[in-house]
């Protein structure tokens, strides 16, 4: 479609800025430095023996309050994920999340994802990111920890690479999430190609990522995980079955222009959502005030 050729067209240009980004990322001022913080309740960096990546996979989990007090209850599950360059431990590092938890029932998980896109990729057998979190960290943290184990009561979110990895996960799985949240989300990963790359001479972890992920540009990895695409071929019938949708992204992100385009595909498709832009980088200044307005949402759907 025209929309969608325009924005990688100017994605081009704005991959430029995202790289220098990605390999350089700029000093923190005090007010984006790592937050010392205390968690909801009791916060742990466990390892999971996944067979699906034949190797011990980190993830961090954040219990509710009174987790350890109330031994019948159970609880609703938010996965977060991080971005490109980034890790498992970014968000409780880097962000307010564990006092802003403390405010709600949620036990709350952030599995290692990498730069592999939460997608299992298309050119090494084990980095299987999508099947891993589906299939095993998700049956791993139901067997667990008490968790309400049910679609109503998971919801995912993350920022940039997570951003799109949530949205994906919502589409692809609308049986699992009942809410998909994405900041600053670099929505059209499954569109940069080889091609595009090599015409910009551009370098670094964005083009190297994308390679590895999503394979050749003609990969059936990449038309099964463009998200555009996805929405594009939404019936009526099956708009009604996603979970609803929550798009984030700051007016001086270089990320802000196909955040808008995908926001008015979903708008078109008539597909339940909610677009936010405001003003922000694509820092995490901004994914922390993300973070916190994004839970006082989730109150409207996980009950």
């Amino acid at each position: 479609m025209k929309f969608l050729k325009n924005v990688r067209i100017l994605f081009l240009v704005l991959l430029l800025a995202a790289a220098a980004f990605a390999q350089n990322p700029p000093t923190m001022s005090a007010d984006k430095k790592p937050v010392a913080q205390q968690t909801a309740g009791n916060s742990q960096d466990l390892k999971l023996a996944s067979k699906l990546m034949a190797r011990e996979m980190p993830y961090r989990v954040i219990l509710p309050v009174n987790y350890a007090a109330e031994k019948d209850r159970k609880y609703a599950v938010l996965y977060l994920l991080h971005g490109l360059t980034g890790h498992f431990d970014n968000w409780g590092d880097k962000t307010k999340i564990g006092q802003y938890a403390a405010g709600y029932d949620y036990i709350v998980v952030m599995p290692e994802g990498n730069n592999g896109w939460y997608v299992d990729s298309a050119t090494v057998p084990t980095d299987k990111y999508e099947s891993y979190i589906l299939q095993e960290l998700i049956p791993e943290i139901d067997a667990k920890f008490r968790t309400l184990a049910d679609r109503e009561h998971r919801v995912v979110a993350g920022l940039s690479m997570g951003g799109y990895g949530s949205l994906k996960f919502g589409l692809k799985f609308p049986d699992k999430f009942v809410l998909a949240g994405s900041f600053s989300g670099a929505l059209v990963a499954g569109g940069w190609t080889t091609k595009s790359f090599e015409a910009t001479g551009m370098k670094g972890p964005i083009p190297d990522s994308i390679k590895i992920a999503f394979g050749a540009d003609d990969s059936t990895t990449r038309a099964d995980n463009d998200i555009f695409k996805m929405v594009r071929e939404t019936t009526p019938e099956k708009a009604k079955t996603l979970p609803f949708l929550y798009v984030d992204c700051g007016t001086e992100d270089f990320l802000i222009a196909p955040n808008r385009e995908f926001a008015g595909l979903l708008l078109e498709k008539k597909i339940p959502h909610e677009f936010r832009e405001r003003p922000g980088m694509h820092d995490w200044k901004f994914w922390d005030a993300s973070i916190y307005e994004f839970l006082a949402l989730t109150k409207k759907y996980v009950r």
